[in-house]
């Protein structure tokens, strides 16, 4: 990979990159953690029998339906062209459409507490690139990141910086820089914190390379290695309460596991807290860890593995008791500290009370069937927030970009 033009290692270097093209200033890449206490983890692939779960949708009865109202805590009309993403405070991330090709989409903020919508990076930053557009954005109340991808060559930076009411406060920092033979990363911002991971693409010329999750901190003049994987990541960090869920792989010299597992962001993901091996060549599809049982979701079926080789979304542990939404899974797992799980369905979500054996339903907003409602928010919470694309009742064409919160 090459940061600025010059060929160095994935340890090497990172460079500031200012709006205003202020001084650089140097950020080392620091040797990763070495999770002395990793062999008190689980390491045993988790196979149980396909029948073994409990279904929360079955005719058994194992779980009962409840009738519950869910209280509303806003709801807001954006403009078209507006996407939300994953985010865990009172300040939403968000990729708007501009209002030209140049630029073609731009980074702003939401806010839960006003319902105003505000524009963060206005366009794109990286310098003496005109096919260069915004391509993903993450943020917390503290910190917001964005990745930059040029749609001729596939090169991508990402960028970060710190973020206060609505707006960057300082420089942004160039955290990483990539050619088209690396995917633009995959990564999460919680408190002052951006986690990324580096993976190589399945199309490019460095697919035997290791892969790499980073963590960097706002202010920091160092950033961490602080997870290495044998090939890809099979999900994307996913931040609940003082955890962050990777699937890296282990057990490298026996076959392909992938190895669900949360690290504790109280030390920046020195210690793993917890660990759940998939089957033999089963590929989760997203996984959090929420109190002390993981919500993870398969999205085809394998035809091997035991129960977690179906589709399907389990809740669960290493030990192999699961409650199982046997369902196509359309996105990450939200949920509440007193053991509530909201998991997306084609049309609504199934809301289980995995503690006391219930299930509900929260119906998505209506006109919004065609283009799909979505969480903006990834495990424990206690805001629930989507969004949707609401065709207007006259012409039937879309018209707006609803937004939801509700209280768990």
């Amino acid at each position: 990979m090459a940061l600025f033009g010059k060929n160095i290692t994935r340890r090497g270097l990172f460079k500031t990159a200012a709006v205003t093209g202020a001084t650089a200033a140097a950020i080392h890449v620091l040797t990763g953690c070495s999770h002395p206490a990793e062999e008190t983890i689980p390491n045993d692939p988790v196979v149980v029998e396909e029948n073994s779960a409990t279904t929360v949708l079955g005719e058994d009865g194992a779980y009962e339906y409840i009738e519950r109202e869910f209280e509303s805590r806003g709801e807001w009309e954006l403009p078209l062209g507006n996407v939300l993403h994953e985010g865990e405070g009172t300040w939403l991330p968000v990729t708007t459409a501009g209002a030209s090709a140049m630029p073609m989409v731009k980074c702003s903020a939401f806010s839960l507490t006003s319902g105003e919508l505000t524009e963060v990076v206005p366009a794109p930053i990286t310098p003496n690139s005109p096919n260069v557009v915004i391509y993903d954005a993450r943020c917390s109340d503290r910190a917001y990141a964005w990745v930059e991808l040029d749609t001729l060559t596939k090169d991508w930076s990402l960028y970060a910086a710190k973020f206060a009411n609505g707006t960057l406060s300082g420089s942004p920092n160039t955290l990483w820089q990539g050619s088209s033979d690396w995917d633009p990363p995959r990564f999460a911002v919680t408190g002052n914190k951006v986690i990324w991971q580096v993976m190589p693409s399945l199309w490019g010329n460095k697919t035997s390379e290791m892969s790499h999750c980073y963590l960097w901190k706002t202010g920091s003049a160092n950033a961490t290695d602080v997870v290495e994987s044998l090939g890809r990541f099979a999900t994307a960090p996913s931040v609940s309460g003082d955890t962050v869920t990777l699937a890296p792989r282990v057990r490298n010299d026996e076959g392909t596991y992938y190895g669900i597992t949360a690290y504790s962001l109280s030390d920046d993901m020195e210690t793993i807290i917890d660990r759940l091996v998939m089957p033999e060549n089963v590929r989760p599809f997203h996984a959090v860890r929420m109190g002390d049982v993981f919500a993870l979701s398969v999205e085809a079926s394998y035809g091997y593995g035991g129960l977690l080789g179906s589709m399907g979304t389990y809740i669960g542990t290493a030990e192999g008791s699961f409650a199982s939404v046997p369902l196509e899974p359309f996105a990450n797992i939200a949920g509440s500290k007193n053991g509530l799980f909201v998991v997306k369905s084609r049309a609504s979500y199934y809301v289980v009370d995995y503690k006391n054996h219930g299930y509900t339903f929260l119906g998505a907003a209506d006109r919004c069937v065609d283009y799909g409602e979505y969480p903006a928010r990834v495990g424990q919470t206690d805001t629930f927030v989507t969004f949707s694309t609401i065709k207007s009742p006259d012409t039937g064409y879309p018209a707006s970009v609803l937004v939801r919160a509700f209280a768990l």
